[in-house]
């Protein structure tokens, strides 16, 4: 892939990083890894907050952990703390295959969907711990 395309200036004039601050966090996720992303995992809401970053090993079987002390809520971090300010924003945009076809999911719809499937999943005894698999074509159910 050899062509550029330009960002176009209102894109880039509203975008939460630019270039030079790529850059910078490239250069000190790089440099500190352990600091950076350290950084950066106190952006999100921790059940039980880590006390290491990584720890990794590259002799014998490779062994890459990160944050592997800590323990985190997804649907917590995903969802429930945007709730008070964004329920009735658009949390998804699904478009199908015609784009004719689309449709716009709240923070406050998702999350009533979220519940729902997973209020049906513990009445058909699904517990803590329990592995789960659901195939679903590209609907916006998928992201449920």
């Amino acid at each position: 892939m050899s062509e550029v395309y330009p960002i176009p200036a209102e894109t880039a004039k509203n975008a939460l990083i630019d270039e030079k601050k790529y850059n910078e966090w490239y250069e000190r996720s790089v440099k500190d890894p352990d600091g950076f992303w350290g950084e950066h995992g106190k952006r999100i809401d921790w059940i039980k907050p880590f006390t290491k970053v990584k720890n990794t090993s590259y002799t014998g079987e490779v062994s890459i952990k990160w944050f592997e002390d800590g323990t985190l809520n997804v649907a917590a971090n995903c969802l429930d703390r945007h709730l008070a300010k964004r329920k009735d924003q658009t949390a998804i945009i699904w478009e199908g295959d015609d784009p004719n076809e689309s449709c716009h999911i709240t923070y406050g719809d998702l999350h009533e969907r979220v519940c729902r499937l997973a209020n049906a999943m513990t009445d058909l005894g699904v517990k803590k711990g329990d592995r789960v698999t659901i195939y679903l074509r590209m609907i916006p159910e998928a992201a449920v």
